[in-house]
This record gives structure tokens, C-alpha cells and sequence, in this order.
């Protein structure tokens, strides 16, 4: 183990783990290659296990934006025998051609990249898209002095001060080349739409981005099957689509899984089953009729044979598509994304690659409005694919905002989107960070037109969009379980038509409500201001490096630094005492939630086991895909049974309410009742007081605003972590039974299932919502400790190296320091019109939308 391991295991409050990571010979190269199993394996208890993968997860985020070389080359180092085994199978990779291609050659490429997301600096480009339609607040922007023009300028002037920086490996110049380096660090929002097929979603993401034909749409049979997101292109003029695939043994156990479940039941064959026609579409999408060969077998469903069009597959790759057009790459995707094999022009198409798809970016150029948001159409809740089902719950777990999408003549009758946002609203709410819910109902224009003047079929249109909208409001207000995560103030209805924004045939523009959906994405992208961030950070390192350099402030350092000091002490027990009342709160409340789940878990187990008007042998499949599954099942429309969510039900009811006073997903208030957003130094005051070391009281205020950031992004994630974790206790809890109920086969199956899952329920239920209970409780504990140790010691070292040390061999930085405090100055000197003039650049605050 090198001191990089020791340094963050120690700085992350996990030292207890040294000596099994020194005595595995973890270093940092292997550190980076450690995947979910290795951690468990190191791992065993889930308290410190998911402390460590939240930590994990941010600093490898944070590696691939501030230096993506390191991980990149870590990956490629534990893909090596992948790489090697694909060879063996005679599958060639194809060839990357990073230069400047001619139209058809570009076109036609396919390029492999590792699969790891790519976070380099994006270039702006100010042209308009296909949509003629723009913001007020856009063409504001555009005649301004931008923020690129700044952007650009302090950035040269924080690589050249960079470079001027001493060679000498002391602390303070080793602290100032980081700071640098950490000003280019990127986080993201996340906005989710809902909606079944058919409901318009593909044609309302094209509207809102103006691609009229981007994302394919109008096929009742045709439906996208895997996750798709779309972004701006910042890099260059191509369309481009960066495909990600599952793993050969992810597709491999899931081949089993889907061969077990054929072989259960022959009468499955009559077609009427939902995961008998889903598994059959599946198999038969990539390898035809083949699949239905008694010889062939889940091995030799694996050769190389089947993938020589994908040997990305093989060699756990990405594969890049290019168009010069959307409608020309939206073709050639058409095989990853979608499952209908009988879709006009593609009928050619001899196999279809969509089942081992994980995830579809689609990168479009020269668009304004994606510049810092990703939309991503994900359909569904959930999929029974692990790690596609586990990709899905992260990215609902990080969204801002929902959008829920159905067609306005079915607003007030249909269930389905109604159903997914009853069923993932905790992972949004409690266990997510999302802070509006807007319903959108779509096809506005289909109206009765004939016999009527265009003037009476708008009327009619805005008759119809009102009663739509008042209806939906009245039944977002009957649905307890979403209100107990969401009040009224966060849900919002808006009635647009895709086909009038473009056709402009009943109305205009603006009345489609379209740039209504434009407008709020175009403040998630102002909203992010990362040249201010940027500028700010930039403006407190110069003043550091220039203050730090400076004899004549030596007389007041002792005394400032005392009362730093003591502000410190008095503001860090403001924070302690907020955290200690909410464990308190959370104790209580689960406590009580503990025995109300021990008292009723045997009534909750007995309403799934035997479900009202499903017939045994269709529960008998149900269960059985249960047990196989960790206790949860999913069909293709999305509906979920979830054993361990009903179990811990009663645990999640008693801490709600209080978990989201304590960790409120609405930013300005803040977690812990807003006392981290209060937490000051009051530098501002002292810099009255000492005006000789105001360059330093500059940066601590500016180190301050950053670790504030930091802690508050570090609780998002953590409490996610938290509220999850009852789930996930009761889901390990119960794996035992479900490992022993999948084995059963034969006679009295259904019955032998059900005895075994409900003899350990009763044997468990005064042990394992007990433990779920002491582990949130223990997690709530860690995270206060960490929060304190965080603001503690990131200040302390601030003060230490700006205050008590000097370096008169630091260069002068008068001037570059003089040129940026104009540039922050200015930025400051507008905050009305901040988010008009000042969020033009490339951010580090990418906003994704996502499309369920």
C-alpha cells in the first residue's frame, strides 16, 4: 500500500481499513481498478463499505474532469485481459481517427473509445439550431461582452501563473498548483420525463431542442429500449452517438437467467405472457431464429460470430457513430435503440443490438440550450438487467426535475405515468434530489378541425389545455404517497404540441408552451454560473500567491489567525448542535418505526405473497423471478413488485417526514436546517479590522464559499446512501431465503417458496429492522463527524499556509491579479442580469435532463 491509499483511506475517516487494504497490496493503480465485487470482498460490513463507495464514486468523478489520463490508463490496464480474450475469438477492434475526416468517410466511421466518460473542456459555439424560436435571455446573451471572452482570458492567465509557480515540492506551492488544478472541477443536474410509448416524448424532445428529427417517433410497435441521453456536441460539427454496452458477463448471466426461465414452463409458449414475449424479443432481436436450436446453449450463444459488427462488445468498449446530419445518425442508431425489426427502411436488418445496450449519448453541434444540459429518454421503471436497473436508479436519483409526459386526451385516465412517479418517488424525493415535478400533456392540436375557423379551433385548443390542466392538478393532489416527499408548490402542468411549434398551422409558437420547456432549461444552464465560480476561485489564489509574498503583513498574521481561530470554534458548534438534535429525531422516529415493522411485517409479507386476483400459476412465475432477482421483480412496462421495499415500509413511513426537514432537497434552504450555507469565518469583517492581510482574508472567503460546496454535494450523495440503506439492509437480510427459495423445483414449488420466504421473515423480524435502524443511525453519525473534521481541517490548513507561511520566492502577480478582480468586479457588479450575461461558456455544471 503506498501513501495515496493510506492518505485517503485516513482522510476519509475509514483508517480501520489499512491493514486489509496494505495486506491485499492495494496501491493507487489498483485502487482506480476496484469494481463493486472487489470492494465487497474488502469490504464485508455494509456501514464502512457505504461510506467508501460514496467517497469512491466522487473522487473517481473528480479524477476524470481534473486529470482524466489517470483513470483512463488504470481502465485500460484492468481491461487487458478482456482485451486479450477478444483477440483469441478473432474479433478485431476498429480503428480510431481522431483527425478532421471527408464528409462520407466520417459519416461511416465507427471509432472505439474506453468506456469512460468524456469530461474535456467543451468550446462554445454561438449558432442557432434548426428552431427559429429563441429566449429573450439568449438574445440578450449573444450581444453582450461575453463570458467566453473571460472565461478564456483568466484561464490562459491561471495556466501561465501555473507554470511561473516555484519547481520546489514545499506545501504552499504544492497547495497552490492544486487549488488551480481544483478550479476545474464539474458536477451536473439531472431533470427526469416519464411517459409510456406513444406519449410523445421523442417528438417533444426534438421541439425542445429544435431537431425536428433527432430522436425517431410516430411507430405505435417501435418503442426505445435503452437509455438515451442528448447533449451538445462542444468538440465539433458531427453528430455523434457514443454507444456503451453491457459486459460479456453481465450478457452472459442474464442469457442463463433468460434460458432457466424458458425451460420452467413450456406453456409459456402461447404467447399471452409479458416476460415470455419480453424474453423472446430479446433473443431473437440478436440472434434471429438460432436462439430456438435445442444444441445451441447460453456458451455458445457467446461466440465472437454474433458480435463482429460490435467487437466494442467484446473488448468492454464504447463505439462512436458519426452523422452529418441528425436524421442521417438517429438511422444509423436505429439498431441500438429500438425494438421494432419491421420499421420501414430497416427491414434488412439482420440482428439487432439494443439488448446488450447499457447507454446511448447522442452528442448534437452547435446547440445553445444543451450547452450545460443532458436530456436522457430512459423508458420504463427500472430494468431487469442489473446494471442497466442500477444506472437507471442513479441517474433518477440525481434528478432536479421530473417531467411526466402523456398525451392530453388521456391526462385524466391514464395510470401508467402516474404509477412510475408513485413508485420512484422516494428515489427522487428522500433517497434523490429533485425539486420540481412538471406534467406535461402532449398532442394539444388534436382537435375536431373540421367545419371550424382557425380562430374557433384555437379556442378549442385552449378550452381543451384549461380543463387539462385542472384536472391533472386535482389528481396530483389525491396521491399521498408522492406528497409525502413533494408539497403542491413543487408541481406544475403545461399543455404543448410538438407538431404546432413547428408547423405554426393553429398557433403560435409561444402558444405550444414549447419555449415555456425551452425557457427553464435555459435557466438550469444561467442558473450554473460556472465563469463567476471560475473567476471567484481564480481571484482568491491570486490574492493568496500575492499576499503569501509580502513582508510587510507579518505583525498582524499572529492576531488575525487568533481570531480566525476562535470564529472557527464558535461556528463549528453552531454546526454540531442541528446534527446532534436531528440523530436524536431520527432515533426516535425509527424506534418506533422498528416495532411498528415487526408488529405488521407478517400481515405486509402475507398481502404479497398471496395477491388478490392473480391466479397461482401466473404468481407462481412472479415469484419465481422475485426470489432469482434479490426479492424484486420488473416486466417491461415498468410494473414492480419489490419484496424489500415492502418490507421496510413501515421503517421509510416513520423517518420521512423528518428526513426531509433535515435533508431538503430545495438548495437555498440547505441541509440541517441551513446552518452549512451559514457557516462563517466572518472574513469580511476582518479584513476592516486588518486591511494589511485583506489578500489573504480573500482567499480564506473563497476557500470558505468552495468547502461549503463541497460539503453540501458530499450530503446529497450521503443521504441518498442513507435513506436507501433500510432498503438495502432488509434486502440483505432476506437474500438468504432467496437464495434457498430459487433452488426449489417440482411439486408444491409455489407453496415450498412461499413457506420459506415467510419462516424467515418471522425468524429475522426482531434482528433485521433492528440493524437497519442502528445502520442509518450509524451512517447519520459518520456523516456529522466527517462534517465537522471536513470545515475543520480544510480552514485550519487554509489559514496555516496563507497566514503562517511565507515564500518570498513566489512570483509577482500584480498584474494578472489586477486583470482578474476587473473581470470579478464586473461579474459581481451585475447580479440582476447574472444569469443573462455571465452563463454563456462552457460550464462545469453540465444540467441533465432525463426522459423515463
Amino acid at each position: 500500500m503506498d501513501d495515496f491509499v493510506r492518505n485517503k483511506l485516513t482522510e476519509w475517516g475509514l483508517s480501520e481499513l489499512l491493514q486489509i487494504f496494505e495486506d491485499e497490496g492495494i496501491d493507487e493503480e489498483s485502487f482506480y481498478c476496484l469494481d463493486d465485487q472487489d470492494i465487497i470482498h474488502l469490504i464485508p460490513k455494509v456501514g464502512p463499505r457505504a461510506r467508501f463507495k460514496t467517497r469512491f464514486k466522487l473522487l473517481k468523478e473528480e479524477q476524470k474532469t481534473t486529470n482524466p489520463e489517470t483513470v483512463d490508463s488504470s481502465a485500460q490496464i484492468c481491461k487487458q485481459e478482456h482485451e486479450e480474450a477478444a483477440e483469441s475469438a478473432e474479433v478485431w477492434p476498429s480503428t480510431s481517427d481522431t483527425s478532421k475526416q471527408d464528409h462520407e468517410e466520417a459519416a461511416e466511421s465507427a471509432e472505439v473509445q474506453p468506456s469512460t466518460s468524456d469530461t474535456g473542456k467543451r468550446k462554445l459555439d454561438f449558432q442557432g439550431e434548426s428552431s427559429e424560436w429563441q429566449s429573450p435571455t439568449r438574445k440578450q446573451r449573444c450581444g453582450s461582452y461575453t463570458e467566453k471572452i473571460i472565461m478564456s482570458d483568466v484561464k490562459n492567465i491561471m495556466r501561465c501563473v501555473h507554470k511561473r509557480l516555484p519547481q520546489q515540492d514545499n506545501k504552499l506551492n504544492k497547495f497552490l498548483k492544486d487549488k488551480i488544478s481544483d478550479l476545474e472541477t464539474d458536477k451536473r443536474e439531472v431533470v427526469g420525463v416519464f411517459g409510456k410509448t406513444g406519449a410523445g416524448k421523442s417528438s417533444l424532445i426534438n421541439a425542445v431542442i429544435g431537431q425536428k428529427n433527432l430522436l425517431p417517433s410516430g411507430s405505435i410497435s417501435a418503442c426505445t429500449t435503452v437509455m438515451i441521453k442528448v447533449e451538445a456536441n462542444m468538440q465539433s460539427s458531427w453528430y455523434e452517438a457514443d454507444i456503451e454496452f453491457i459486459t460479456k458477463e453481465e450478457w452472459k448471466e442474464e442469457l442463463w437467467s433468460m434460458f432457466n426461465f424458458l425451460g420452467d414452463d413450456v406453456d409459456q409458449e402461447n404467447g399471452n405472457d409479458e416476460d415470455y414475449r419480453d424474453t423472446v424479443d430479446k433473443l431473437s432481436a440478436l440472434y434471429g431464429e438460432e436462439w430456438k436450436n435445442p444444441l445451441k446453449s447460453p456458451g455458445t450463444l457467446m461466440d465472437g460470430k454474433y458480435f463482429r459488427e460490435i467487437p466494442e462488445f467484446l473488448l468492454s468498449r464504447r463505439k462512436i457513430l458519426r452523422g452529418e446530419s441528425g436524421k442521417e445518425l438517429s438511422a444509423k442508431c436505429l439498431k441500438y435503440t429500438r425494438s421494432d425489426s419491421q420499421d420501414g427502411d430497416n427491414i434488412e436488418v439482420k440482428r439487432w443490438y439494443w439488448p446488450l445496450v447499457k447507454c446511448v449519448t447522442i452528442r448534437v453541434p452547435d446547440n445553445d440550450l444543451l450547452q450545460h444540459v443532458t436530456l436522457v429518454d430512459l423508458p420504463g421503471n427500472g430494468d431487469r438487467n442489473k446494471s442497466r436497473d442500477k444506472m437507471w436508479k442513479e441517474v433518477v436519483g440525481k434528478c432536479s426535475t421530473v417531467w411526466i409526459v402523456t398525451g392530453i386526451g388521456r391526462a385524466a385516465a391514464e395510470k401508467e405515468p402516474w404509477e412510475i412517479l408513485q413508485n420512484a418517488c422516494s428515489l427522487m424525493g428522500n433517497g434523490g434530489e429533485c425539486q420540481h415535478i412538471h406534467f406535461i400533456c402532449t398532442k394539444t392540436d388534436c382537435v375536431d378541425s373540421d367545419d371550424h375557423s382557425a380562430a374557433d379551433v384555437r379556442d378549442l385548443i385552449f378550452k381543451k389545455n384549461m380543463k387539462a390542466k385542472e384536472i391533472v392538478r386535482k389528481d396530483f393532489s389525491k396521491l399521498n404517497v408522492v406528497k409525502k416527499h413533494f408539497s403542491e408548490d413543487c408541481f406544475k402542468v403545461f399543455t404543448v404540441s410538438s407538431k404546432e411549434f413547428f408547423k405554426k398551422k393553429h398557433l403560435n409558437p409561444d402558444e405550444t408552451e414549447i419555449p415555456k420547456l425551452k425557457e427553464f432549461l435555459q435557466n438550469l444552464n444561467d442558473c450554473h454560473s460556472e465563469t463567476l465560480n471560475y473567476v471567484s476561485g481564480a481571484h482568491g489564489i491570486l490574492s493568496l500567491i500575492q499576499g503569501a509574498s509580502s513582508a510587510k503583513v507579518a505583525g498582524q498574521k499572529a492576531d488575525v489567525c487568533t481570531d480566525l481561530e476562535e470564529n472557527m470554534r464558535h461556528e463549528l458548534d453552531k454546526v454540531r448542535k442541528p446534527m446532534e438534535e436531528a440523530y436524536k429525531a431520527f432515533e426516535k422516529c425509527l424506534s418506533e418505526g422498528v416495532e411498528k415493522s415487526k408488529s405488521s411485517c407478517e400481515k405486509i409479507l402475507k398481502s404479497i405473497l398471496y395477491p388478490p386476483r392473480i391466479k397461482g400459476s401466473a404468481f407462481h412465475k412472479i415469484l419465481r423471478c422475485v426470489v432469482a432477482n434479490g426479492g424484486i421483480h420488473k416486466t417491461k412496462k415498468g410494473k414492480q413488485t419489490d419484496f424489500n421495499m415492502k418490507l421496510a415500509s413501515c421503517l421509510t413511513d416513520s423517518i420521512d417526514e423528518e428526513f426531509k426537514t433535515t435533508f431538503p432537497n430545495e438548495r437555498k434552504s440547505g441541509p440541517f436546517k441551513g446552518v452549512i450555507n451559514a457557516f462563517s469565518l466572518d472574513t469580511e469583517r476582518l479584513t476592516e479590522k486588518y486591511k494589511d492581510v485583506e489578500l489573504q482574508l480573500i482567499f480564506l472567503k473563497t476557500e470558505e464559499e468552495k468547502i461549503k460546496t463541497k460539503v453540501n454535494k458530499l450530503i446529497r450523495e450521503d443521504k441518498k446512501t442513507m435513506y436507501s440503506s433500510l432498503t438495502t439492509t432488509i434486502e440483505e437480510s432476506m437474500q438468504e431465503c432467496y437464495d434457498r427459495a430459487k433452488e426449489i423445483k417440482g411439486q408444491d414449488s409455489l407453496k415450498n417458496m412461499r413457506d420459506i420466504v415467510e419462516r424467515h421473515v418471522h425468524d429475522s423480524k426482531n434482528i433485521m429492522f433492528e440493524h437497519a435502524k442502528d445502520l442509518m443511525l450509524s451512517q447519520l453519525k459518520c456523516l456529522k463527524e466527517y462534517i465537522l473534521k471536513t470545515l475543520e481541517e480544510t480552514m485550519q490548513k487554509s489559514i496555516e499556509l496563507s497566514l503562517k507561511t511565507d515564500s518570498d520566492s513566489l512570483p509577482d502577480v500584480r498584474v494578472e491579479l489586477a486583470e482578474v478582480t476587473k473581470y470579478y468586479d464586473e461579474l459581481k457588479s451585475n447580479p440582476d442580469e447574472e444569469s443573462v450575461i455571465y452563463t454563456i461558456t462552457d460550464s462545469p455544471d453540465p444540467a441533465d435532463v432525463l426522459i423515463l
